[in-house]
């Protein structure tokens, strides 16, 4: 290659341009990386990155990472300060190519420092560290820059040409070549230009794009990946094969009564097809149910058949904690008696520090003390636990705790008696107008319990088990974690009534059973709800009104009025970005229905609702109801054709003819 002298042109245009935009293209990179340095967040962790990245390094280099703490610790702000002003000088001196030398020279140095401290030897990447990539990859950009700059001489597209012009000395601190002498800016062809505008503008689009996940998606690494699944996403859609007993276990005679109890490691279901590695009680979640009559003595064995230390804590116990809590090591027992002198419900539970791990792991159950003076008869007794999985991922259908989402209060289930659903799937049975009771126990660890029975109002609540302080014509009843309450109801009419942690959140993952009350002889309730056809209204109601009439003459799609008829009648479950409701309405925006060229489906959906249909793997809770009865053939039309062409989609449209021959098709059968 020869290098022509200044205002000389030259045929070889590509590795100026080339390598000019690898150093924008970069400097772009280190500009929106440096723009993260000067957020809140980032000056909140700055010690943090610190510490972990020093967690889980080799002993070799901890003297590295301590050094490091220890220096910035004491002015985390001053090393605030220092990085956001190297990283955006860096960049400035990327994008306008100044001091090359120097600049590239420098860069790989703080990369390298990064590197091995906020990143930790290559470790997991982490936001604010480097920002938008990982920091030893800097490195190697940094050391091909300083390549092209001594294979290639001044770069004509750089401010150090401009400066150099004048005063060549500056190549000192801009070139790294020898003897490559100082040229003129070639003449770019068309295509070089086209070529590198649209590179970096891509680059640009991308990064922009992307800014959203790097700040708020959580880092690509195995316990991430394994926090960010559910177990409700893993469950099967059949019902669980067979639901826990639910019915208190009768009392045993005398005055005393021996419970005998064995922690063990066991894998126990939390949902339908799902399972758990949990600490147990019994080789149970909750741990078996401990029904004693008030004044009997509890002789209590526990048994640590598990891997870890253990204890044993009855709320229903007053005793020393010191004495009979104390940690049980594998393989030991400890024996210790209380009197139940409290009725009520109350909860045991493994004391253990963390506390909240050992339980958030399965380690309670429910004590039940009845009253010296029973309370009144009931037809069913029910022993029902809520309580909280907070889960990640090990393999398969296979959980296993998550003490992040312990410590957040992210439940990833709220179940009654360890199993999601489970009677919602199988209900718990009374037949009407006799007494059903429910002893309710809130395990937590941590969420509050809002119980109520949706169709009936308790005729009785003991907050205590005492039926002198029973409260009466209650509909919803709080019970905070590690607390227990005792609900009575007598319910005349036979139905389906739910009971439910009245905190939907809770209930929509999992905090939902049935209470099946059947007629006399076990007749099934009535299967149809009364529902007929009202007669018109008077006025038309806001919803079903189109913003617009029709047009008369051949249907033509009408952008703005389709937009209106879906804003009116459709965006308030799927939302006016089409995404929908995670969980509860599913997404349009690429739906296959939507996109499919024969819309068979997605105006029968319209025209007819739908409910319990599988769509991309889930199946929805909320039914969409019919606009068969109040859009014509061109509304529907019209909100067809919104969803095929909004949001990205590119659908074939339809006409109102064709909805009009949906219409005479009738629901699918």
């Amino acid at each position: 290659m020869s290098y022509p002298r200044d205002g000389e042109p030259s045929s070889d245009v590509w590795p100026d341009v080339a390598s000019a935009a690898i150093r924008i293209a970069f400097g772009i990179i280190w500009a929106i990386g440096a723009a993260f340095t000067w957020t809140s967040q980032f000056a909140a962790n700055y010690v943090g990155y610190l510490h972990n990245a020093s967690q889980g390094q080799p002993a070799w280099s901890a003297w590295w990472f301590d050094m490091w703490i220890a220096v910035v610790t004491p002015h985390p702000m001053l090393f605030v300060w220092l990085t956001r002003i190297a990283e955006t000088l860096l960049a400035i001196a990327l994008l306008l190519g100044f001091a090359r030398k120097t600049t590239y020279l420098l860069g790989a140095l703080f990369s390298l420092l990064i590197w091995a401290t906020a990143e930790g030897f290559g470790g997991p990447y982490t936001v604010g560290a480097t920002n938008m990539g990982t920091a030893i990859t800097y490195v190697l950009v940094f050391l091909l820059l300083i390549g092209i700059n001594y294979r290639g001489g001044t770069s004509p597209y750089s401010v150090d040409y401009l400066i150099e012009r004048r005063w060549p000395a500056w190549r000192g601190v801009a070139e790294w070549s020898r003897g490559v002498p100082l040229h003129a800016p070639n003449r770019s062809s068309v295509a070089a230009q086209v070529t590198a505008i649209v590179g970096i503008a891509l680059l640009v689009f991308f990064l922009i794009g992307g800014l959203q996940s790097t700040t708020h998606v959580a880092a690509p690494t195995p316990t991430a990946a394994a926090a960010a699944v559910s177990p409700l996403a893993l469950a099967s859609k059949e019902p669980v094969n067979s639901a826990r007993d639910a019915r208190l276990p009768p009392l045993t005679p005398g005055d005393s009564v021996n419970v005998n109890i064995e922690s063990t490691d066991k894998t126990v279901s939390i949902a339908s097809g799902v399972e758990y590695q949990a600490w147990t009680f019994g080789n149970e979640v909750p741990g078996p149910v401990i029904h004693v009559r008030q004044g009997q003595t509890v002789n209590v064995t526990y048994t640590n058949r598990g891997t870890m230390e253990h204890s044993l804590d009855f709320h229903s116990a007053i005793t020393p904690p010191n004495l009979h809590y104390a940690e049980v090591k594998p393989g030991e027992k400890i024996t210790y008696s209380f009197v139940a002198k409290v009725p009520g419900a109350f909860v045991y539970h493994c004391g253990t520090p963390p506390v909240l791990l050992h339980m958030g792991n399965g380690m309670y159950g429910a004590i039940i003390v009845s009253p010296a003076k029973p309370l009144p008869p009931a037809a069913e007794s029910y022993v029902i636990v809520q309580s909280e999985w907070y889960t990640q991922q090990v393999s398969g259908h296979l959980m296993g705790p998550s003490y992040e989402k312990m410590l957040a209060g992210r439940a990833d289930e709220v179940v009654f008696n360890g199993v999601a659903f489970q009677y919602r799937d199988r209900p718990l049975t009374v037949k009407a107008g006799e007494r059903v009771r429910f002893y309710f126990v809130n395990a937590g660890p941590s969420l509050w319990s809002s119980f109520h029975v949706i169709g009936a109002i308790f005729d009785d609540v003991y907050p205590d088990g005492d039926a002198a302080h029973a409260q009466t014509g209650v509909s919803t009843y709080s019970v905070g974690p590690g607390a227990g309450a005792i609900f009575d109801l007598v319910i005349p009419e036979a139905g389906h009534y739910p009971f439910v942690d009245h905190s939907f959140a809770h209930l929509m993952i999992g905090a939902v059973g049935v209470l099946d009350v059947q007629g006399p002889s076990g007749a099934a309730p009535a299967a149809t709800p009364p529902i007929s056809q009202a007669a018109p209204a008077s006025t038309p109601s806001a919803a079903a009104t189109p913003a617009s009439a029709a047009p008369a003459g051949p249907y033509k799609f009408d952008p703005a009025r389709g937009a209106s008829l879906f804003g009116a009648n459709c965006a308030a479950c799927h939302q006016p970005t089409g995404t929908g409701l995670p969980g509860a309405f599913p997404p349009l925006k690429g739906d296959v229905a939507v996109l499919n060229a024969d819309p068979a489906t997605q105006l029968a959906t319209i025209l007819h609702g739908a409910h319990g249909v599988m769509i991309g793997g889930v199946t929805y809770p909320s039914p969409m109801p019919a606009f068969a009865a109040t859009l014509s053939d061109a509304d529907i039309a019209d909100i067809a054709n919104h969803e095929r062409t909004s949001w990205g989609n590119q659908g074939k449209p339809v006409t109102a003819e064709q909805v009009k021959e949906a219409r005479a098709k009738g629901p699918a059968k």
